[in-house]
């Protein structure tokens, strides 16, 4: 069995069990407190800390996300360290008005839907062995198995419906969990070991301004639990700009129609196609429409998720609207390429 060590969060001075087995981040969420992170896999940089006392392994992180004058300064990435002794962190946790925070804990799914929502995307259900506390755009961390790796996916089913997940996973050519598992071999009835709740992309109740969302390929997921979250337990009115290449590329298109008609002073749903023209949707990219339909998006709060150059150029586009960074909530998902190469450093591991 792996030895057990103390590391103190300061500065709480929570302390914190944790095997030397075990990333402290791991540790500390499953305990209940809540350090910032984003991709938990080393790449992006979002759990970086200052280690003050004692002795970590720094684990697989990039030597991106983290330089190596950063780790001779004590600095660690908390997603990947593990400690060889008691340790202390200084941490900085995050307290937001109106939100719980739930602990990280482990799950069983077992497969009862899976379906193609959209050209090379599929739409998995898992109904949980027990229910799972979450905050809605949060994300969940799927075992691939035989591999000893695991790889992340955003819900898109709302917190009402805590016994059930739903994942939207965009095919990856070559991808470990994607080509060579659920788009091959993964079936109905299968059983899958995950764990969550994660992530800081998630809606935020106490934000009572005009919501902009903003969503490409299955960005669509975070924001899609937000939404129905958000018409059923609040009272926020909801732009939603979808983009997608073609209709065939573009998925949940009835869903977002129907609750516009449900919610007709509170949803409106703009489904952008950049490379076909077709009735009832804008042409062009979902920036180039947000940027002509939009004056200004002072006095709104923005949710924006997708493919990392899509997230970058909304960012620019909202920042020209006079929208400022404290505003914007973003999520954007990378490939395990990037661990290795510094790409685009974003939070979500996908492949």
């Amino acid at each position: 069995m792996s030895e057990v060590y103390t590391v103190t969060v300061d500065p709480l001075g929570t302390e914190v069990q944790c095997r030397a087995d075990q990333p402290i981040l791991d540790a500390c969420l499953r305990a209940g407190v809540w350090l910032p992170h984003a991709c938990t896999h080393g790449t992006c940089g979002t759990c970086k800390a200052e280690v003050t006392d004692g002795e970590v392994d720094f684990g697989e992180a990039s030597s991106f996300a983290l330089m190596d004058f950063e780790r001779e300064e004590g600095k660690a990435l908390l997603c990947c360290a593990m400690p060889r002794s008691d340790v202390t962190i200084e941490g900085d946790v995050e307290l937001e008005q109106g939100i719980t925070m739930h602990p990280v804990s482990d799950y069983t799914g077992t497969v009862v839907e899976l379906s193609d929502c959209a050209t090379d995307t599929r739409r998995l259900l898992l109904d949980l062995d027990r229910e799972m506390a979450f905050n809605p755009g949060q994300y969940v961390s799927l075992e691939v198995p035989g591999t000893g790796q695991t790889r992340t996916y955003s819900m898109a089913n709302v917190p009402a419906e805590p016994g059930r997940v739903e994942l939207h996973i965009r095919r990856t050519p070559g991808g470990l969990a994607t080509d060579n598992w659920i788009f091959k071999t993964l079936e109905v009835g299968d059983e899958i070991r995950l764990s969550g709740p994660y992530g800081r992309f998630f809606f935020r109740p106490a934000r009572p301004e005009p919501m902009l969302m903003i969503a490409g390929g299955t960005g669509q997921a975070p924001i899609t639990s937000i939404i129905r979250h958000a018409l059923a337990e609040a009272e926020q009115r909801i732009t939603l700009y979808a983009g997608g290449r073609t209709t065939e590329h573009l998925y949940n298109v009835a869903l977002f129609r129907e609750l516009q008609q449900r919610y007709p002073d509170r949803f409106h749903y703009r489904p952008c196609l950049s490379e076909q023209r077709a009735e009832g949707y804008a042409a062009g990219r979902v920036t180039d429409v947000l940027d002509a339909e939009l004056d200004t998006c002072t006095g709104h709060v923005a949710y924006v998720c997708g493919p990392p150059p899509m997230v970058d150029a909304t960012l620019k586009t909202l920042m020209r609207k006079r929208l400022f960074p404290r505003d914007i909530y973003r999520e954007d998902f990378f490939d395990a390429r990037d661990k290795a190469t510094g790409g685009l450093r974003s939070p979500l591991l996908k492949r």
